[in-house]
């Protein structure tokens, strides 16, 4: 006999666990249906029917953990221990009466009965916990085991994400889903203002809400610094400011390219930015296009580089390069095969020479789809931007006063050894470059060396041999060596 297949319907404004299961959330009640049939519901803060339910759903085959640990924004920890209290006691563990344990004098009863008072007068779990002279995890767990029960009505309302979810559908009939700020979207629409003001609610089960910890650092990185000058031409709802952060948060939240977003909220992800929604798909891809229009990504890509530097001229002083080939998969054109040293074949791809500062802070990149190799790129590229936008280089003045003084160093990998290169450098540019030869052929002569006092970060004074510039770049004597 075949298998009867259940239909993929779901009631309106329900949200999905599985591909067969759904959960209706309001303030007073969470209903789960399998296709279009209620099975269970439960009070919103009745925790034992919660886990009861859900345990139940995953051990049955409805649904699988990952399912319930996505909607419900739970640990994968408390999800184990109702599917072990589950298989090990049944559905009577649920009910057990179980031994309270005040754990000592962390919790005594008068303590219980003024944390209840302070619950009851809106306050929050963590002015409580600091009242009592107790952790924070102390007081919900006693919490979640019913010992303390919190206010009904708090004085913050701050929306749960059921309620988000029915607010977000129903305003779906009209301008599309969580469309909610209709009169400024209208009036972006005629032009009247350019750009939605950010405007934040208390809202509680934000997923991703914690990336917002990173917005003061994405902020002293320049991630706005210069944007509106550059990339300020993005007019109507959505401006430039939206898009940086949006984009800035999708890295944050592993949300790898623009239409793995769909596959987040819209309404819950623009709750982090201020908004009621984030751009869809096609909105977001024509606003960067805005953004990148006359090679304007590369003119604040350029300004940030500088912008790095000048932030902190003493790391600048030091430049590492390095070559990286970033394989391609696809199948839309066929690159040039390069070597891949960590799987060592030769694949299609482009490379990305990277110029760092000592901590692997990155300046800029350069791009190229044909490897002309490390050198050709140093003399090309690299080299003249540095020279030009590399701060506190030393004057001529400074430069005649001081024979052993460069401008700045430059550290490599043995793919760009070439003493010709080291001396066209100096003697051009009065830069030093720093690499190694893998497999050095002559000794370096005697005369090259000449001993000096290094003082050691302990104190300790070190006598070392160190090569003289003029004198090595002096033992160079064939040009076309390398």
């Amino acid at each position: 006999m075949a298998q009867q297949l259940i239909l993929p319907l779901i009631p309106s404004g329900a949200t999905e666990i599985g591909d067969h299961v759904c959960v209706w959330r309001d303030e007073e009640k969470w209903t789960y249906f399998m296709g279009s049939h209620p099975m269970y519901s439960h009070h919103p803060s009745d925790q034992r029917l919660f886990r009861l339910y859900t345990a139940l759903l995953i051990d049955t085959g409805a649904c699988r953990q990952i399912d319930v640990i996505n909607t419900f924004a739970i640990s994968k920890s408390n999800v184990d221990r109702s599917l072990k209290l589950l298989r090990s006691e049944g559905i009577e563990g649920f009910f057990k009466h179980r031994r309270v344990r005040y754990g000592g004098t962390i919790l005594t009863k008068e303590k219980i009965k003024k944390a209840q008072q302070l619950l009851q007068s809106n306050h929050s779990r963590q002015e409580v916990a600091d009242e009592l002279n107790v952790s924070y995890d102390t007081l919900r767990k006693a919490i979640s085991s019913g010992r303390l029960v919190e206010s009904s009505e708090p004085s913050e309302i701050a929306t749960t994400k059921s309620a988000r979810d029915l607010i977000d559908f129903q305003a779906s009939e009209g301008m599309g889903t969580a469309c909610t700020r209709v009169d400024d979207r209208t009036l972006a629409a005629f032009g009247v203002f350019n750009g939605a003001p950010a405007h934040f609610e208390p809202c509680l089960d934000i997923p991703n809400g914690g990336a917002l910890v990173a917005l003061p650092a994405l902020l002293s990185n320049g991630l706005l610094e210069g944007s509106e000058e550059l990339l300020g031409g993005v007019k109507g709802y959505y401006t430039c400011f939206h898009v940086l952060l949006l984009l800035a948060f999708m890295a944050l939240c592993r949300i790898k390219t623009v239409e793995k977003l769909r596959g987040h909220a819209p309404g819950e992800f623009g709750k982090m930015l201020g908004l009621d929604r984030v751009p869809e798909v096609r909105c977001l891809r024509m606003k960067m296009d805005e953004m990148s229009a006359e090679n304007a990504a590369e003119k604040w890509a350029l300004h940030l580089s500088k912008f790095w530097m000048q932030a902190d001229p003493d790391a600048a002083g030091v430049l590492y390069v390095d070559g990286h080939v970033r394989v391609y998969h696809g199948h839309l054109t066929k690159l040039p095969r390069q070597f891949v040293s960590r799987e060592k074949l030769c694949m299609r791809g482009i490379t990305d020479f990277w110029v760092n500062d000592a901590i692997g802070r990155p300046f800029f990149v350069v791009q190229k789809v044909v490897d002309s190799g490390l050198l050709n790129v140093l003399r090309t590229d690299i080299v003249p931007r540095l020279l030009q936008d590399v701060p506190d280089q030393p004057s001529e003045e400074e430069l005649e006063a001081n024979k052993n003084l460069c401008r700045f160093v430059m550290v490599f990998d043995r793919e760009g050894y070439s003493p010709v290169f080291f001396r066209e450098m100096w003697v051009n540019h009065r830069i030093s470059c720093i690499t190694y030869h893998k497999h050095p052929k002559e000794s370096w002569p005697e005369d090259c060396f000449e001993q000096h006092e290094v003082s050691m970060p302990n104190g300790e004074i070190v006598t070392m041999r160190l090569a003289e510039k003029e004198s090595f770049i002096g033992s160079v004597k064939d040009p076309l060596s390398n």
